[in-house]
């Protein structure tokens, strides 16, 4: 028999693979698991806790400007002449002479009551934070396409490998029966030197699948981050009804991560409007001040003394001469520069898949004739065999009918695993899940 369907293909690379002492997986590989752990195993994984955290601490400093902000002034000054009044009677000593060293020591404490721009730039931290996320999410979503491609190159090598065992097998049967026959002297030792030949040229393309297969698997081990034995069984996904359903709604699909990217510049567009509105806001604080100086307050006294003030403050940048204005058109712009570039990534979208949905299209009905090809390959098979053990026909003859069969089996295989491949490309390049 040949080589049967999925499972049975399994089966055969295990064996393949491993050898006889191969322990067979509990569970064969597949796609969305491994696309899940490729995402969680890649170091930049971490960066939207690291970016959450750093967000957090930024968010704190500027919550910190609610609080009083208390500091300490210190200044010592020696200047080479102070006001001085006239002398009283002529000829005398003036009534007061200010010290020309002068010395202050003071504590400060400064409280907004009202400042517009501290929650609109809260609200531009958490719209940059979101933002930064979301670019992470979108670069690690290449990560998908790389597990999808290493996948699928170890799924075609896989059902091979399946096909080509089997061909082993009749080959090696035929090798013994042909030998038989040569030393009873009913066939030429050539006709078993001709079966010998292409049994070591198809061992030899065995152990080439395997260590391609092998190489793929490695490349998986390597983005997930998990071992992966050599024999380990790859089972393709059923996507026919998810590919379905995608293609039935394109136009509502914003699964991509690109799309909650274009989200988040956009809002973080809009806090920035929000901000530079806040800044041509007045700002109202108060203040006091404690202090121990020479002189205090009393500008004429020679001696330290304490003083304190307190008061209200103004501030308010009543003219920019347009710059708010300006600045909020530019941001604006820059939604529409979004706005622009979602577009064009949608437009990109639809044309990407066109081509998959294509070869969906094409491998659906070429898998439909394989089966049939495959089945009139192995009748033709079995008659060659038959009439190679009769003698009527040469080793050689049943070599070539059976290369034509392991041929249209490597065909369906191939055209198995790629009408796989293009639903997996489909989906990922549309943003789902591959379940």
């Amino acid at each position: 028999m040949r080589a049967p369907g999925l499972a049975g293909a399994c089966v055969l690379t295990i064996a393949i693979g491993g050898g006889p002492a191969a322990a067979q997986p509990a569970e064969p590989l597949r796609l969305a698991a491994l696309q899940r752990a490729a995402l969680e195993h890649d170091a930049r994984a971490k960066e939207v806790d690291l970016l959450s955290t750093q967000s957090d601490l930024r968010a704190r400093n500027i919550e910190t400007e609610r609080y009083p902000a208390i500091s300490v002034l210190g200044q010592t000054q020696y200047q080479s002449d102070v006001p001085t009044p006239p002398p009283f009677i002529p000829g005398g000593q003036p009534l007061f002479v200010p010290p020309k060293d002068t010395y202050d020591l003071s504590l400060r404490v400064d409280q907004r009551v009202y400042d517009a721009g501290t929650s609109a730039r809260l609200a531009l931290a958490h719209a940059d934070l979101a933002e930064s996320q979301a670019r992470v999410r979108t670069t690690l979503y290449g990560l998908r396409t790389e597990v999808t491609e290493s996948f699928f190159a170890a799924a075609l090598l896989q059902e091979q490998l399946g096909a080509l065992t089997a061909t082993l097998d009749d080959l090696e049967a035929r090798l013994r029966e042909t030998t038989v026959r040569v030393r009873e002297g009913a066939a030429l030792a050539g006709e078993a030197g001709a079966i010998e030949a292409t049994l070591l040229q198809q061992r030899q393309r065995a152990d080439e699948l395997r260590a391609s297969r092998a190489v793929s698997l490695a490349r998986l081990a390597a983005l997930t981050g998990r071992p992966i034995a050599d024999g380990a069984a790859v089972a393709l996904p059923e996507l026919a009804a998810a590919v379905a359903s995608a293609r039935g709604g394109l136009d509502r699909l914003r699964a991509r991560p690109e799309y909650t990217q274009f989200d988040r510049s956009r809002e973080r567009a809009t806090r920035q409007q929000d901000l530079a509105a806040a800044q041509d806001r007045p700002q109202v604080s108060v203040y006091g001040r404690l202090g121990y100086a020479q002189p205090g307050l009393n500008v004429i006294g020679d001696g330290f003394e304490t003083y304190a003030l307190a008061g209200l403050q103004l501030q308010w940048k009543a003219w920019t001469w347009g710059a708010s204005g300006r600045e909020k058109q530019a941001l604006a712009l820059q939604q529409s520069i979004v706005d622009a570039e979602e577009a064009a990534f949608t437009d990109g979208l639809r044309r990407a898949i066109q081509m998959d949905a294509a070869t969906i299209d094409r491998l659906q009905a070429a898998l439909a004739a394989d089966d049939r090809i495959v089945s009139l390959r192995e009748s033709i098979q079995r008659a060659a065999r038959l009439r190679l053990t009769e003698g009527v026909i040469t080793a050689a003859d049943y070599v070539d009918r059976q290369t034509e069969t392991l041929t249209a089996e490597f065909d369906r295989a191939r055209h198995r695993v790629e009408l796989a491949h293009a639903q997996a490309r489909l989906l990922t390049t549309l943003g789902l899940e591959v379940q």
